[in-house]
Protein backbone atom coordinates (compact mmCIF):
# COMPACT_ATOMS: atom_id res chain seq x y z
CA UNK A 1 0.00 0.00 0.00
CA UNK A 2 1.65 3.25 -1.18
CA UNK A 3 0.63 6.40 1.00
CA UNK A 4 0.89 9.92 0.53
CA UNK A 5 1.04 11.60 3.80
CA UNK A 6 1.27 15.80 4.52
CA UNK A 7 2.02 17.64 7.02
CA UNK A 8 2.17 21.30 8.03
CA UNK A 9 1.41 21.30 11.92
CA UNK A 10 3.48 24.33 12.17
CA UNK A 11 6.59 25.77 10.40
CA UNK A 12 7.78 22.60 8.05
CA UNK A 13 5.88 22.20 4.38
CA UNK A 14 6.33 18.62 4.00
CA UNK A 15 4.40 15.62 2.14
CA UNK A 16 5.99 11.95 1.23
CA UNK A 17 5.07 8.99 0.01
CA UNK A 18 5.36 5.87 2.70
CA UNK A 19 5.04 1.95 1.15
CA UNK A 20 3.25 -0.79 3.64
CA UNK A 21 4.48 1.33 6.50
CA UNK A 22 8.59 1.13 6.39
CA UNK A 23 9.65 2.19 3.12
CA UNK A 24 9.97 5.73 2.67
CA UNK A 25 9.83 6.11 -1.27
CA UNK A 26 10.02 9.95 -1.09
CA UNK A 27 10.03 12.55 2.15
CA UNK A 28 10.17 16.21 1.06
CA UNK A 29 10.58 19.21 3.94
CA UNK A 30 10.74 22.43 3.44
CA UNK A 31 12.01 24.10 6.63
CA UNK A 32 10.28 28.04 7.45
CA UNK A 33 13.63 28.37 10.10
CA UNK A 34 15.03 31.49 8.17
CA UNK A 35 11.62 33.14 7.55
CA UNK A 36 10.65 33.20 11.20
CA UNK A 37 14.75 33.89 12.69
CA UNK A 38 13.68 37.35 12.47
CA UNK A 39 10.78 37.44 15.05
CA UNK A 40 12.93 34.60 17.34
CA UNK A 41 9.54 32.09 16.95
CA UNK A 42 6.64 31.08 14.70
CA UNK A 43 4.85 33.59 13.33
CA UNK A 44 1.65 31.79 12.75
CA UNK A 45 0.06 33.87 9.57
CA UNK A 46 3.39 33.78 8.25
CA UNK A 47 3.33 30.40 8.63
CA UNK A 48 -0.17 29.31 6.64
CA UNK A 49 0.76 31.68 3.91
CA UNK A 50 4.12 29.88 3.32
CA UNK A 51 2.71 26.54 3.36
CA UNK A 52 -0.03 27.90 0.79
CA UNK A 53 2.30 28.89 -1.31
CA UNK A 54 4.47 25.64 -1.47
CA UNK A 55 2.06 22.89 -0.33
CA UNK A 56 1.06 21.62 -4.68
CA UNK A 57 4.62 22.23 -5.34
CA UNK A 58 5.82 19.66 -2.51
CA UNK A 59 3.28 17.15 -3.21
CA UNK A 60 4.39 17.12 -6.97
CA UNK A 61 7.81 16.48 -5.74
CA UNK A 62 7.26 14.42 -3.31
CA UNK A 63 5.33 12.23 -6.32
CA UNK A 64 8.63 12.46 -8.25
CA UNK A 65 10.50 11.11 -6.19
CA UNK A 66 8.53 8.45 -5.48
CA UNK A 67 8.39 7.63 -9.02
CA UNK A 68 4.66 7.38 -8.81
CA UNK A 69 1.46 9.08 -10.16
CA UNK A 70 -1.33 9.83 -8.36
CA UNK A 71 -2.90 6.92 -9.59
CA UNK A 72 -0.79 4.74 -7.89
CA UNK A 73 -1.32 6.26 -4.64
CA UNK A 74 -4.04 3.83 -2.67
CA UNK A 75 -4.28 6.12 0.17
CA UNK A 76 -4.17 10.22 1.50
CA UNK A 77 -3.54 11.09 4.79
CA UNK A 78 -2.62 14.43 6.71
CA UNK A 79 -2.01 16.10 10.06
CA UNK A 80 -4.96 17.14 11.85
CA UNK A 81 -4.05 17.90 15.18
CA UNK A 82 -2.15 19.19 17.42
CA UNK A 83 -0.51 22.46 15.62
CA UNK A 84 -1.29 25.90 14.41
CA UNK A 85 -4.88 25.87 12.87
CA UNK A 86 -4.02 27.98 9.88
CA UNK A 87 -1.50 25.66 9.03
CA UNK A 88 -2.88 22.64 10.18
CA UNK A 89 -5.65 23.75 7.73
CA UNK A 90 -3.67 23.64 4.67
CA UNK A 91 -2.41 20.19 4.50
CA UNK A 92 -5.50 19.02 5.78
CA UNK A 93 -7.52 20.56 3.00
CA UNK A 94 -4.87 19.85 0.48
CA UNK A 95 -5.09 15.85 1.42
CA UNK A 96 -8.85 15.77 1.38
CA UNK A 97 -9.01 17.53 -1.98
CA UNK A 98 -6.65 14.97 -3.60
CA UNK A 99 -8.41 11.38 -1.95
CA UNK A 100 -12.02 13.45 -2.92
CA UNK A 101 -10.29 13.75 -6.62
CA UNK A 102 -9.18 10.45 -7.11
CA UNK A 103 -11.21 8.35 -5.00
CA UNK A 104 -8.89 7.36 -2.30
CA UNK A 105 -9.32 6.65 1.39
CA UNK A 106 -8.21 9.57 3.28
CA UNK A 107 -7.73 9.52 7.07
CA UNK A 108 -6.54 12.29 9.65
CA UNK A 109 -3.27 11.56 12.03
CA UNK A 110 -2.50 13.11 14.95
CA UNK A 111 0.93 13.89 15.02
CA UNK A 112 2.28 13.81 18.18
CA UNK A 113 2.04 9.55 17.83
CA UNK A 114 2.89 9.69 14.49
CA UNK A 115 6.45 11.11 16.61
CA UNK A 116 5.41 8.04 18.74
CA UNK A 117 6.34 5.47 16.39
CA UNK A 118 8.60 7.11 14.04
CA UNK A 119 11.82 5.19 15.49
CA UNK A 120 10.08 2.15 14.11
CA UNK A 121 9.35 3.69 10.70
CA UNK A 122 11.72 1.83 8.54
CA UNK A 123 11.70 -1.42 10.83
CA UNK A 124 9.03 -3.98 8.93
CA UNK A 125 9.01 -5.92 12.50
CA UNK A 126 7.88 -3.69 14.89
CA UNK A 127 6.12 -6.74 17.59
CA UNK A 128 9.93 -6.87 18.86
CA UNK A 129 9.91 -3.11 20.35
CA UNK A 130 6.86 -3.57 22.12
CA UNK A 131 6.15 -3.33 25.16
CA UNK A 132 8.40 0.19 25.20
CA UNK A 133 8.74 3.43 26.98
CA UNK A 134 9.06 6.15 24.76
CA UNK A 135 10.19 9.85 25.06
CA UNK A 136 8.14 12.88 22.99
CA UNK A 137 10.84 15.75 22.97
CA UNK A 138 9.94 19.01 21.34
CA UNK A 139 9.45 22.87 21.40
CA UNK A 140 6.17 22.35 21.64
CA UNK A 141 5.57 18.95 23.88
CA UNK A 142 7.59 16.75 26.37
CA UNK A 143 5.96 13.45 26.96
CA UNK A 144 6.61 10.09 27.98
CA UNK A 145 4.26 7.20 27.10
CA UNK A 146 4.23 3.56 27.49
CA UNK A 147 3.50 1.35 24.33
CA UNK A 148 1.98 -2.02 23.95
CA UNK A 149 1.38 -2.00 20.31
CA UNK A 150 0.59 0.82 17.58
CA UNK A 151 -1.60 3.33 18.48
CA UNK A 152 -1.86 1.46 21.83
CA UNK A 153 -0.26 3.57 24.57
CA UNK A 154 -0.65 5.59 27.84
CA UNK A 155 0.76 8.76 28.89
CA UNK A 156 2.71 8.32 31.77
CA UNK A 157 3.80 11.61 32.33
CA UNK A 158 4.34 15.34 30.53
CA UNK A 159 5.34 19.10 31.05
CA UNK A 160 3.12 21.00 33.17
CA UNK A 161 4.56 24.01 32.17
CA UNK A 162 7.79 24.74 29.28
CA UNK A 163 8.82 21.77 27.14
CA UNK A 164 11.77 20.73 26.84
CA UNK A 165 12.79 22.68 23.59
CA UNK A 166 10.62 25.33 24.93
CA UNK A 167 13.06 25.76 27.25
CA UNK A 168 15.95 25.70 24.77
CA UNK A 169 14.91 28.62 22.89
CA UNK A 170 14.18 30.70 26.01
CA UNK A 171 17.27 30.38 27.91
CA UNK A 172 18.98 30.98 24.09
CA UNK A 173 17.09 34.23 23.88
CA UNK A 174 18.63 35.29 27.45
CA UNK A 175 22.22 34.83 26.08
CA UNK A 176 21.19 36.33 23.04
CA UNK A 177 21.64 33.36 20.96
CA UNK A 178 19.90 32.78 17.77
CA UNK A 179 16.64 30.88 17.08
CA UNK A 180 15.80 28.28 17.36
CA UNK A 181 17.28 27.59 20.68
CA UNK A 182 18.56 23.93 20.70
CA UNK A 183 21.05 23.46 18.19
CA UNK A 184 22.37 27.31 19.40
CA UNK A 185 22.75 26.11 22.78
CA UNK A 186 23.90 22.37 21.78
CA UNK A 187 26.89 24.11 19.88
CA UNK A 188 28.12 26.14 22.17
CA UNK A 189 27.20 23.45 25.12
CA UNK A 190 30.08 21.20 23.55
CA UNK A 191 33.15 23.81 24.54
CA UNK A 192 31.74 23.87 28.04
CA UNK A 193 31.45 22.19 31.26
CA UNK A 194 28.36 20.30 32.37
CA UNK A 195 29.24 20.82 35.31
CA UNK A 196 30.40 24.12 36.12
CA UNK A 197 26.79 25.42 37.27
CA UNK A 198 24.76 23.66 39.83
CA UNK A 199 21.24 24.58 37.62
CA UNK A 200 18.51 22.45 39.84
CA UNK A 201 16.89 19.19 37.90
CA UNK A 202 13.12 19.69 38.13
CA UNK A 203 10.99 16.65 39.10
CA UNK A 204 13.80 14.50 38.48
CA UNK A 205 13.18 12.80 42.11
CA UNK A 206 9.40 13.64 42.08
CA UNK A 207 7.49 10.12 42.33
CA UNK A 208 5.65 11.13 39.10
CA UNK A 209 6.52 10.92 35.70
CA UNK A 210 5.94 14.95 34.58
CA UNK A 211 8.69 17.35 33.68
CA UNK A 212 8.87 20.94 34.52
CA UNK A 213 11.65 23.15 32.88
CA UNK A 214 10.35 26.61 33.94
CA UNK A 215 12.29 26.57 37.00
CA UNK A 216 15.20 25.65 35.39
CA UNK A 217 14.72 28.44 33.03
CA UNK A 218 14.11 31.17 35.94
CA UNK A 219 17.75 29.69 37.25
CA UNK A 220 18.90 30.75 34.68
CA UNK A 221 17.68 34.00 34.43
CA UNK A 222 19.02 34.22 38.38
CA UNK A 223 22.36 33.38 37.50
CA UNK A 224 22.19 35.73 34.94
CA UNK A 225 21.43 38.40 37.29
CA UNK A 226 24.21 37.44 39.84
CA UNK A 227 21.42 35.78 42.25
CA UNK A 228 18.89 38.46 41.78
CA UNK A 229 15.53 37.44 42.21
CA UNK A 230 13.53 41.10 41.65
CA UNK A 231 11.86 40.92 38.67
CA UNK A 232 13.08 44.29 38.17
CA UNK A 233 16.99 43.57 37.94
CA UNK A 234 18.82 44.32 34.84
CA UNK A 235 19.53 41.26 32.84
CA UNK A 236 23.46 41.22 32.43
CA UNK A 237 24.26 38.63 28.68
CA UNK A 238 27.95 37.31 28.98
CA UNK A 239 29.84 38.12 26.30
CA UNK A 240 32.20 35.65 27.30
CA UNK A 241 32.73 32.89 25.34
CA UNK A 242 33.88 30.34 27.76
CA UNK A 243 31.18 31.69 30.23
CA UNK A 244 28.40 31.27 27.62
CA UNK A 245 29.69 27.63 26.76
CA UNK A 246 29.69 26.80 30.55
CA UNK A 247 25.63 28.31 31.22
CA UNK A 248 25.07 26.04 28.26
CA UNK A 249 26.34 23.09 28.82
CA UNK A 250 25.28 23.10 32.64
CA UNK A 251 21.58 23.99 31.02
CA UNK A 252 21.41 21.24 28.95
CA UNK A 253 22.68 18.81 30.99
CA UNK A 254 19.99 19.60 33.29
CA UNK A 255 17.78 19.31 30.86
CA UNK A 256 19.15 15.75 29.72
CA UNK A 257 19.64 14.43 33.32
CA UNK A 258 15.37 14.93 33.75
CA UNK A 259 14.81 13.19 30.52
CA UNK A 260 17.03 10.10 30.82
CA UNK A 261 16.33 9.75 34.19
CA UNK A 262 12.62 9.95 34.30
CA UNK A 263 13.16 7.45 31.18
CA UNK A 264 14.96 5.05 32.77
CA UNK A 265 12.94 5.02 36.01
CA UNK A 266 9.60 4.19 33.90
CA UNK A 267 11.30 1.43 31.81
CA UNK A 268 12.42 -0.26 35.30
CA UNK A 269 9.08 -0.02 36.80
CA UNK A 270 7.30 -0.97 33.45
CA UNK A 271 9.41 -4.11 32.87
CA UNK A 272 10.01 -3.09 29.74
CA UNK A 273 13.32 -3.79 27.26
CA UNK A 274 12.59 -1.23 24.51
CA UNK A 275 13.35 3.09 25.17
CA UNK A 276 13.06 4.76 21.83
CA UNK A 277 13.11 9.00 21.54
CA UNK A 278 11.47 11.13 19.48
CA UNK A 279 10.73 14.89 18.24
CA UNK A 280 12.97 17.47 17.45
CA UNK A 281 14.92 17.64 20.72
CA UNK A 282 15.81 14.18 20.18
CA UNK A 283 18.30 15.23 17.46
CA UNK A 284 20.34 16.05 20.29
CA UNK A 285 23.99 14.50 20.83
CA UNK A 286 24.18 14.70 24.16
CA UNK A 287 20.65 13.03 24.93
CA UNK A 288 21.17 10.39 22.55
CA UNK A 289 24.57 9.86 24.39
CA UNK A 290 23.07 9.56 27.76
CA UNK A 291 19.97 7.56 27.13
CA UNK A 292 22.48 5.31 24.80
CA UNK A 293 24.83 5.00 27.82
CA UNK A 294 21.99 4.70 30.65
CA UNK A 295 19.88 1.95 28.07
CA UNK A 296 23.39 0.30 27.67
CA UNK A 297 23.90 0.05 31.42
CA UNK A 298 20.92 -1.77 32.05
CA UNK A 299 20.82 -4.08 28.90
CA UNK A 300 17.72 -1.83 27.56
CA UNK A 301 17.25 -1.59 23.86
CA UNK A 302 17.25 2.05 22.30
CA UNK A 303 15.53 3.18 19.50
CA UNK A 304 16.50 6.60 18.30
CA UNK A 305 14.35 8.14 14.38
CA UNK A 306 17.25 9.38 11.89
CA UNK A 307 17.52 12.73 12.56
CA UNK A 308 15.59 13.66 9.18
CA UNK A 309 12.60 12.06 10.80
CA UNK A 310 12.96 13.55 14.18
CA UNK A 311 11.46 17.04 13.28
CA UNK A 312 7.79 17.15 11.93
CA UNK A 313 7.55 15.15 8.74
CA UNK A 314 5.05 13.62 5.95
CA UNK A 315 7.07 10.56 6.29
CA UNK A 316 6.02 9.92 9.98
CA UNK A 317 1.94 10.90 9.19
CA UNK A 318 1.70 7.80 6.03
CA UNK A 319 3.63 5.55 7.88
CA UNK A 320 1.57 5.40 11.05
CA UNK A 321 -1.57 6.31 8.88
CA UNK A 322 -1.04 3.13 7.15
CA UNK A 323 -1.73 0.92 10.01
CA UNK A 324 -4.27 2.72 10.73
CA UNK A 325 -5.47 2.03 7.50
CA UNK A 326 -5.01 -1.64 7.53
CA UNK A 327 -7.18 -2.11 10.76
CA UNK A 328 -9.66 0.02 8.90
CA UNK A 329 -9.76 3.60 9.95
CA UNK A 330 -10.98 6.15 7.77
CA UNK A 331 -11.80 9.67 7.95
CA UNK A 332 -14.66 11.61 6.87
CA UNK A 333 -14.35 14.87 4.93
CA UNK A 334 -16.20 16.64 7.51
CA UNK A 335 -12.59 16.13 9.83
CA UNK A 336 -11.58 18.92 11.39
CA UNK A 337 -8.56 20.35 12.91
CA UNK A 338 -7.59 19.93 16.59
CA UNK A 339 -4.89 22.46 17.28
CA UNK A 340 -4.99 21.74 20.84
CA UNK A 341 -5.57 18.13 21.59
CA UNK A 342 -2.91 15.68 22.85
CA UNK A 343 -1.22 12.79 22.03
CA UNK A 344 -4.60 11.00 21.21
CA UNK A 345 -5.43 7.47 21.58
CA UNK A 346 -6.20 5.28 18.80
CA UNK A 347 -8.45 7.35 16.46
CA UNK A 348 -9.10 11.20 15.83
CA UNK A 349 -12.37 12.52 17.31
Amino acid sequence: MNVLGVETSCDETSAAVVRDGHAILSNVVSSQIALHRPYGGVVPELASRHHLELIDSIVGRALTDAGLSIEQVDAVAATCAPGLASSLLIGLNTAKGIAFATGKPFIGVNHLEAHLYSPLLQSEHTNPAFPMVSLIVSGGHTILAHSTAISEHKILGQTLDDAAGEAFDKVAKLLGLGYPGGPEIESRAAQGNPQAIAFPRGMLDDSSYDFSFSGLKTAVLYFLNGGARKTGASRTVPTNDSEVAAICASFQEAVVDVLVGKAIRAATEFDVRTVSASGGVSVNRRLREKLGGACGARNLQLLLAPPALCTDNAAMIAALAYHKLKGGQRSDYTLDVFPSIGLGRGTIP
